[in-house]
């Protein structure tokens, strides 16, 4: 610990494994911090499953283009216009290589999973998930030379005038120690487990949020930054979040918590109200509002309800459906008031208008005269038995982060870019992403910007 390493990468996940191993390949001396314990490591790399890149024609795992003109107009839509078009053009531009870049890396492709998200177009599936990715990148870093230390918890980050000089790392054995490095790259995601920081923006909202992935993202890194110069971007009320099961665990349920059965049914609140079009548009572009859906409605708790008829249509969660044989006995079993829960199904199917069911377009099935409308897969809830999931927020990443140019070099309050610090990951994801979140999009910022800190910080280090 006492030498001196051209890059010091702190994180563990996708973009600090990206930012290592690029670095390492620009001939840099790189040591790598991952403040969980080995079996943990990974952040929330661990759960994803894919990647959304940009490509010019199919593939032997992707159904045909996805250009990087489509790419932008879909980021341009889930963002509402809240990005930064010169760094998310860049980042658009350079997904292109990353789908092989990463192949080279150990990390193999398979084809698309099935389902509602109907990603086999756009997105890449990682064979054997992210924990299998992960594996792959840290056995090309480690037989690259990279340095890793686990249970490596940074305490505070020497700075000054915009110029990284050393990190404080304290270990359960060894203790506190000074590291110095040449560059560095802050790759150590957001702080979405912190339920304090979050309740913050939230109030006591908070307390009922769930958190996707690891309890190791609290934020400190992210905190020591701005606290010390580095300029923030992006909305702290803003994240990606999805509705998850009720039952999941508070931390590191992953993507089996997750629902996708909204499209083929209605959503209530606690009073048994619909609040929100559930056919808005297609689900990969709406799936990740659903969380902040449900953290604006009372307690924090929501229910999809849908009958027997399509049970088979969506990928089923690790939890079960709770059954009931009518919309009262599921009602009871919801703890919902039984004639409301029928009053909502009743003028729900009631408004609904026939037409050609298809979940993969935005179809013809609508409903009329209800408030909010189904605009799209709107069918009537009438074939028991009559089925519910509770879910509430699922938070997978806050988009409170750094400030960043395109070349990953994070920006000081004053505007100036700084001398030797870069981030790249969930920490300057909100650069790219305002509000909103497309499936995939995580893991491509992550190894987009991973690759580009690494090269950039082994550059810096070289001159």
């Amino acid at each position: 610990m006492s030498r001196k390493y051209d890059v010091l990468v702190i994180g563990g996940g996708n973009a600090a494994l990206c930012a290592a191993i690029s670095a390492r390949r620009g001939g840099a001396s790189v040591l790598v911090l991952e403040g969980a314990p080995k079996f943990y490591r990974g952040g929330n790399t661990r759960h994803t499953r894919n990647m959304r890149c940009a490509h010019d024609a199919a593939t032997e795992i992707l159904t045909g283009p996805y250009t990087e003109e489509e790419f932008w107009e879909d980021l341009l839509r889930v963002t509402g216009g809240q990005t930064d078009e010169v760094v998310a053009r860049h980042m658009i531009r350079e997904s292109k290589d990353i789908l092989n870049w990463i192949v080279e890396q150990g990390v193999r492709w398979q084809p698309s999973l099935g389902g509602t998200l109907s990603l086999g177009r756009t997105n890449s599936f990682f064979l054997g998930g992210g924990r299998a990715m992960l594996n792959a990148l840290y056995l090309t870093a480690e037989r690259l030379g990279v340095d890793v230390e686990y249970d490596a918890e940074v305490t505070d980050l020497v700075i000054e005038d915009g110029m990284f000089l050393a990190a404080r790392l304290k270990r359960p054995i060894q203790g506190e120690t000074d590291i110095r490095a040449t560059s560095l790259v802050a790759a150590a995601g957001g702080f979405e487990a912190n339920i304090e920081w979050l309740k913050q923006y939230w109030g006591e909202a908070a307390d009922n949020f769930l958190i996707r992935g690891t309890p190791y993202n609290r934020g400190s890194i992210l905190k020591m930054l701005l606290d010390k110069g580095v300029q923030e971007v992006g909305d702290p009320t803003q994240c990606h979040a999805v509705a998850i099961d009720a039952r999941a665990p508070k931390f590191d349920g992953g993507i089996i918590t997750r629902h996708d059965s909204v499209v083929f049914g209605i959503v209530v609140n606690k009073h048994a109200q619909r609040f929100y079009d559930e056919g808005e548009d297609i689900w990969p572009k709406r799936y990740a509002i659903w969380g902040r859906l449900v953290a604006a409605q009372p307690d924090q708790i929501a229910y999809i309800i849908f009958d027997s008829t399509v049970v088979t249509s969506f990928m089923p969660t690790l939890f079960p459906p709770i059954a009931g044989q009518t919309v009262a006995e599921l009602a009871g079993k919801l703890e919902l008031d039984p004639a409301a829960l029928e009053k909502t199904i009743t003028e729900f199917n009631a408004a609904v208008r026939p037409g050609t069911f298809d979940h993969t377009i935005l179809d013809d099935c609508v409903t009329e005269g209800i408030t909010p409308p189904k605009t799209h897969w709107a069918r009537k809830i009438e074939t028991p038995p009559y089925l519910a999931y509770p879910v509430r927020p699922g938070i997978t990443f806050t988009y409170l982060g750094t400030r960043v140019t395109k070349e990953a070099r994070m920006l000081m309050a004053d505007g100036k870019p700084s001398a030797n610090m870069f981030a790249a990951g969930e920490i300057m994801a909100g650069n790219v992403l305002g509000k909103g979140y497309a499936a995939g999009m995580g893991m491509t910022i992550g190894s987009v910007f991973g690759r580009i800190a690494g090269r950039e910080a082994a550059k810096h280090a070289r001159n």
